[in-house]
């Protein structure tokens, strides 16, 4: 039924996608994912598994990737804003270690799909937020791994907000550096 608009990002393998948002005086609709509309844009791939979570502001989860059993995912706000941010892990990538962000909202309605080889990680800009992400692999809690959200050999420029009390769990305030990271 819906198209969708694929924008390539500056690290080769993310895009941004837009879908066609059908309104009325109902409300609208839309179709977050379509097969045959990714494989038309150039976009293989399976997905098996979908979660969603809520997070209040100021919540920085990430930056998590899996290592045996990598994860590409197609990342949204359904409710709320986050800054959602990839980082290059793939050993053999011209932008190894670079990152990328972008702003997902229910209003914008975007999408990010990032593939496997990268680390993944959001920070939630409004009062609340609930994110939902489709993966192409199962989670797998003893192959998890992650960066530091707050490297500086990175130095993500995450957007917070003058007042704005970061909210992190334990164990993503004690990743290691990319440099002493998994590569892809």
């Amino acid at each position: 039924m819906g198209k969708i608009k694929v924008t390539s990002c500056e690290i080769e393998g993310l895009y941004v996608i837009e879908p066609t948002v059908f309104p009325d005086s109902r409300g609208y609709f839309m179709e977050t994912y379509n097969q045959n509309d990714f494989k038309e844009a150039g976009l293989n791939m399976n997905f098996v598994q979908d979660n969603q979570s809520m997070s209040v502001k100021g919540v920085l989860r990430g930056l998590h990737f899996q290592k045996q059993f990598p994860q590409g995912k197609l990342v949204r706000a359904v409710r709320g804003t986050v800054f959602d941010v990839a980082v290059d892990l793939r050993a053999s990538s011209k932008t190894y270690g670079k990152w990328f962000g972008v702003e997902l909202s229910a209003e914008n309605k975007k999408q990010f799909y990032i593939p496997e080889g990268f680390a993944h990680g959001f920070l939630v800009l409004s009062d609340e937020a609930e994110f939902a992400y489709k993966c192409t692999d199962f989670y797998h809690p003893g192959d998890e791994g992650g960066i530091l959200w707050s490297d500086p050999e990175i130095g993500i420029e995450w957007p917070v907000s003058e007042g704005m009390e970061l909210i992190i769990s334990d164990k993503d305030q004690k990743w290691n550096g990319i440099r002493d990271t998994f590569k892809f």
